[in-house]
C-alpha cells in the first residue's frame, strides 16, 4: 500500500523502470529481499547462539534471562569441537520421548524459558525411562531388578552409597542399563534436585508391581491408597518441577513459603495423575491393573477382576466421574499456588496444568471422543487452552 501511495519511492532518474508487477520496481523488490533476508539470518543467528549457551552449562555456567551481546557472540562462535555431542544427543532423545509420550506436556514445554525448559524435559525423560524399564519388563523379577538398579543409581548420584566396581556413576549407568536409557540417567540434573521425590517415585513403581503378584488383593484398596500412589508417581515429579523453577530463577523466598508451594505442587501432581487414571481405565485393564479403589468397587457390587474383564461396562463411567471430581477438587485447592511462582515459571506452569486438566474437563462431557482407549482433546482445543493459560 505504501508503495502504491508513493510513500516509498525511487526517483525516476535512479531506477531502471523494470517492474515485477504494477507498482513494484525491481530496485524496491531487491532492497526488501536483501533486508528481510538479513533480518531472518539475524534471528536465526540469535536463536542459535541462545540455544548454544543454554545447552552447555559446563561452558556457560550462568546465563542471565537477558544474555549480553558479548555472551551471545561467544556462544555463536564457539567451535563445534567443544560441543558435548553426547549431551546434545541425549537432549534430542529426551525431547523426542516427550513428544511421543505426552502431547500435553510437550506443548507446555515449549513455553518454558531456556535452561529451565531443558532441565524439565530431562526430568520427564528420566521418569519416563524409569517407568518403561519397569513396565516393559518381561517378569516381576526383572522389574524388581530394574527398580533395584535405579535405586543404586540414585544412591551413587547422591553419594548415599559407593558403587562398588565402578569408577563413576556414568560408568555404572553404561554397564548396567540399556543404551536407550543411559542418556536419561546421565543427564538428570541431580546436583540441584532433592533425592526424596525420586526415591518416592520408585516406591510408586513398586506399587505397580503389586498388580503382577499372586496376591488376591489389589494394591489400591481405598481412597487413601489411591492418593498415596498418585503422590508417589506424579506428586513427586511435580515437586521436582517446582524445585527446578526456583533453581533457574533469582527470586528470594523463605523456607516456609517454599515448602508451602512445593506441597501445593505435589497436590497438583496428584490431581493430574487422577485425571490420567480416569482416562486410562480401559488401557490399564488390558495389563491387569485397576487403579479404582476396591472400596469404591464394592459399593457398586464389583471387583477389580470385573473391571479387567469388562472395562467398558456402564458402572465404570460413574466411577470414572468420581475420580475426575476428586481430581478437580484437588486442582481447585492447589491452583492458587501457581500464581506464587516466579514469572519465568508462572505462565508456562499454568499451560502445563491446564493442558492436562482439559482432559479431565473433556471426560466430564457426555460425548467425549475415545482414541486407542483414551479420551482425546482436539489439537486446536489444546492450543486454545494453552494460549488462554499463558495470557493469564
Amino acid at each position: 500500500m505504501a508503495l502504491n501511495r508513493g510513500t516509498w519511492a525511487i526517483e525516476s532518474g535512479t531506477k531502471l523502470n523494470w517492474h515485477l508487477w504494477d507498482g513494484l520496481d525491481i530496485e524496491e523488490a531487491v532492497f526488501f529481499l536483501i533486508t528481510n533476508t538479513l533480518i531472518i539470518f539475524g534471528q536465526v543467528a540469535f536463536d542459535n547462539a541462545l540455544a548454544i549457551v543454554h545447552s552447555f552449562p559446563d561452558i556457560f555456567p550462568k546465563v542471565p534471562s537477558l544474555p549480553s551481546p558479548l555472551l551471545l557472540l561467544e556462544g555463536l562462535f564457539l567451535p563445534t569441537s567443544r560441543y558435548d555431542e553426547s549431551r546434545l544427543e541425549g537432549m534430542r532423545e529426551a525431547l523426542a520421548r516427550l513428544q511421543k509420550k505426552s502431547r500435553s506436556f510437550y506443548l507446555a514445554s515449549g513455553v518454558f524459558p531456556g535452561r529451565l525448559r531443558i532441565d524439565l524435559v530431562l526430568l520427564y525423560s528420566f521418569c519416563r525411562v524409569a517407568d518403561d524399564l519397569v513396565d516393559n519388563a518381561k517378569s516381576a523379577s526383572e522389574a524388581k531388578h530394574w527398580i533395584a538398579q535405579l535405586q543404586r543409581y540414585l544412591d551413587g548420584a547422591y553419594g548415599a552409597q559407593q558403587l562398588e566396581g565402578f569408577k563413576s556413576v556414568g560408568e555404572f549407568v553404561k554397564e548396567t542399563f540399556p543404551e536407550s536409557a543411559q542418556a536419561a540417567l546421565v543427564l538428570l540434573p541431580t546436583s540441584y534436585l532433592s533425592p526424596k521425590p525420586l526415591y518416592d517415585l520408585l516406591k510408586g513403581f513398586e506399587t505397580d508391581l503389586d498388580f503382577s503378584s499372586h496376591n488376591d488383593s489389589f494394591p489400591i484398596r481405598d481412597e487413601s491408597s489411591l492418593q498415596t500412589y498418585a503422590s508417589r508417581v506424579a506428586g513427586t515429579v511435580a515437586e521436582s518441577c517446582i524445585e527446578l523453577v526456583y533453581h533457574h530463577t533469582s527470586v528470594a523466598i523463605s523456607k516456609e513459603e517454599m515448602e508451602k508451594i512445593v506441597h501445593a505442587g505435589g497436590r497438583m501432581g496428584i490431581a493430574l495423575q487422577l485425571v490420567n487414571i480416569a482416562r486410562d481405565i480401559a488401557v490399564d485393564a488390558r495389563i491387569s491393573r485397576v487403579y479404582l479403589p476396591t472400596t469404591w468397587l464394592k459399593e457398586k457390587g464389583l471387583t477389580p477382576e470385573d473391571i479387567i474383564k469388562s472395562p467398558e461396562m456402564a458402572q465404570v463411567e460413574g466411577l470414572r466421574q468420581r475420580v475426575v471430581v476428586e481430581a478437580m477438587d484437588i486442582y481447585r485447592e492447589a491452583r492458587g499456588a501457581i500464581e506464587l511462582l516466579p514469572k519465568e515459571g508462572r505462565g508456562p506452569m499454568r499451560v502445563a496444568v491446564e493442558s492436562y486438566m482439559e482432559i479431565g474437563r473433556t471426560l466430564r462431557k457426555p460425548s467425549y471422543k475415545v482414541k486407542a482407549g483414551r479420551a482425546t482433546v482436539p489439537k486446536l482445543r489444546r492450543l486454545a487452552v494453552a494460549w488462554n493459560a499463558l495470557s493469564g
